[in-house]
């Protein structure tokens, strides 16, 4: 049988095999030489796909991998608490810079680094042990900073790198491991955010009130370190790198098409408001006369929501059409803005709110498994062709467009004043940044239009 013969023959394999699209050219190359080997008395196959020792212990190891890289800067309102109050950065402009400066970052740089990745497989594995030099690196160098300028390039700018750098191969190797439960892997492996989000807020408090920022700061630098380098032996593909592979052009045609404008438009409206709360939050608490502990629970318990709202979105996601997933986050995060928050006079509503805004609002990059489906579904149709792993860099910018915007627009904001109105609509420039938050939840929802002209 001749080569063409083979790849012909196994080409009608590879989805009943495991393989995500974006593998397609590399399986059919596996699968030949699978078959020629097993002429020739030589076996070998893959592991298996959403199922198995392998593909569960890659999940834990990314779950790991999102506590640590992710969680940090999640977690950024207790520093800005600190920073706020403390020398040499008291009374400084653009704290809030750093935080969103680190997480947006992480995102935009979604589709450089997911194009270059996918482009030069081969570089996947080295990115993660470079990205996480790069972390502590940066975190070491913040420890030194004496200006907030120096906060942003460090522990902002030279952190998202070395963030992006680590989470790109996890997210482009999840792709391999899990096919049809991929919305499930996705929300197990984004709970460990909020998880995130619980733990390290409690660590950075006690370290900053017992240590001060600059200790603090290296202390979690060797903590990030020691935790993450074991895990780079299960940060491996599924699907072997041929030794014939070229690097191939991508086509991102799917960017222009009807269904992935508006679903994109929804993520980067949410994304404008998204992380205000979780910035704002504990300093509002303060101002209700909270402790240090009780203004970080605000965060603990959004974050706790967040992580049982990221998984049973990640159910209902493979099960669920996606703009009925987005309907319900929509929904559950517009009222607990509007209607919790904003009547918030109280720190035991602060919290419900805090749970509510975290069980809704946090779920919400979780339906991005069925945004990448929808949009490859309506593609193939148009005969366009739709990666699934570069649907989900240009979502990852979406959401990182709000996220750097939503700093500055944030203190604008509240540099507009106090409303005459009641609870927080009323109180300290607070009604702006409720109303605000709520309205881009709202507009966050704007893909389930798409659903009624035909577009999704």
């Amino acid at each position: 049988m001749g080569r063409s013969d083979v790849d012909g023959e196994v080409a009608s394999r590879i989805h009943q095999r495991g393989f995500p699209d974006s593998q397609h050219e590399d399986a059919i190359e596996l699968e030949s030489n699978t078959e020629r080997d097993a002429a020739h008395g030589t076996e070998f196959s893959l592991a298996p796909a959403d199922g198995g020792k392998d593909a569960w212990m890659y999940l834990a190891a990314a779950f790991v991998v999102e506590i640590l890289v992710w969680g940090f800067p999640f977690a950024f309102g207790v520093f800005q608490e600190y920073y706020s109050a403390h020398e040499p950065f008291q009374g400084s402009k653009n704290i809030a810079v750093i935080g969103t400066c680190a997480m947006g970052l992480m995102y935009l740089s979604g589709p450089l680094v997911f194009g270059t990745l996918l482009r030069y497989p081969r570089s996947r594995r080295p990115a993660i042990g470079v990205g996480l030099v790069t972390m502590c690196l940066g975190l070491g160098l913040s420890s030194l900073s004496q200006t907030v300028t120096h906060l942003i390039v460090t522990q902002g700018v030279f952190y998202a790198i070395g963030g992006g750098l680590v989470y790109s191969p996890t997210i482009l190797f999840m792709d391999e491991w899990f096919v049809k439960k991929k919305g499930f892997a996705f929300g197990i492996m984004w709970a460990g955010t909020g998880l995130g989000g619980v733990i390290i807020p409690l660590l950075l408090q006690y370290l900053l009130n017992s240590h001060g920022f600059r200790t603090t700061l290296r202390v979690w630098s060797v903590i990030l370190f020691l935790l993450t380098a074991p895990l780079t032996y299960f940060l491996k593909p599924r699907i072997p790198i041929s030794p014939t592979h070229a690097p191939r052009p991508f086509n991102l045609s799917f960017l222009l098409t009807p269904t992935f404008l508006l679903l994109q438009a929804g993520n980067i409206l949410e994304g404008l408001g998204y992380f205000i709360p979780s910035i704002y939050l504990p300093t509002y608490a303060r101002q209700l006369g909270a402790s240090t502990s009780l203004s970080t629970l605000t965060i603990i318990l959004f974050n706790i929501a967040s992580v049982f709202g990221c998984i049973l979105m990640g159910l209902i996601i493979d099960r669920w059409h996606v703009t009925t997933c987005i309907l319900v986050s929509t929904l559950g995060s517009t009222a607990s803005v509007f209607l919790i928050w904003g009547f918030s006079t109280s720190l035991p509503s602060l919290f419900v709110f805090s749970i509510f805004y975290g069980l809704f609002a946090g779920s919400f990059s979780s339906t991005w498994p069925g945004i990448m489906g929808a949009v490859k579904g309506k593609a193939a149709v148009r005969n366009v062709e739709a990666d699934g792993t570069m649907v989900f860099a240009w979502l990852a910018a979406g959401r990182g467009i709000g996220n750097v915007v939503c700093g500055p627009v944030s203190e604008a904001l509240r540099a507009g004043g106090a409303w005459n109105a009641m609870g927080v609509y009323g109180d300290g420039g607070y009604g702006p940044l409720v109303v605000f938050t709520g309205v881009s939840a709202l507009l966050g929802g704007i893909g389930v239009v798409g659903r009624r002209v035909g577009w999704v």
